[in-house]
């Protein structure tokens, strides 16, 4: 099924779509997390990434409870917006030699994946509203308030010491 084929004719054959390409994205994000974590040095901003693979294994039992409602297998369809994401993250890191530098590089390519997120939730609760799956989009909400709070911690862990220690690599 491609994005705009003839296999989606409505709005309710494109939330699903959606649901199934956000469903995809997760369980590829809790595949890069460990990565993340394993490269990341700021002991803070680990702790953080930890925090989100968990965060994002719940995301994932929040989606299944959305198909359940909706009468639906859990299924992901490839999403090629978040294996670019990915697929850009790990090219940036693998070309970082400074430690200071690499927690920079990963912080931006978390929040690249939580931007995205926020976008795709953000469309999924409006479109569940508009269907009238007022529980869905309330589960869904719950994932973007926490996409929105991790977003927040990673720009407030960059502007606090991430970014001015990545500057100070340089020197």
């Amino acid at each position: 099924m491609g994005l705009f084929s003839k296999d989606i004719a409505t709005l309710q054959d494109l939330y699903v779509h959606q649901l199934q390409d956000v469903y995809y994205a997760e369980q590829q994000i809790t595949k890069a997390l460990p990565k993340m974590i394993e490269k990341a040095t700021d002991p803070e901003l680990r702790q953080g990434f930890e925090t989100h693979l968990h965060e994002t294994e719940g995301q994932i039992r929040r989606l299944e409870r959305v198909f359940e409602l909706e009468g639906l297998k859990p299924k992901g369809v490839t999403c090629p917006a978040i294996d670019g994401i990915i697929k850009e993250a790990n090219e940036v890191a693998g070309e970082v030699a400074d430690k200071a530098v690499l927690d920079a590089a990963l912080t931006a390519s978390a929040q690249a994946v939580e931007h995205y997120e926020i976008a795709r939730y953000g469309t999924l609760i409006a479109w569940a509203e508009q269907l009238g799956r007022t529980e869905c989009a309330q589960i869904l909400s719950e994932t973007l308030a926490e996409e929105k709070a991790t977003d927040d911690k990673l720009t407030k862990l960059a502007n606090a010491k991430v970014n001015s220690r990545a500057e100070l690599a340089q020197a």
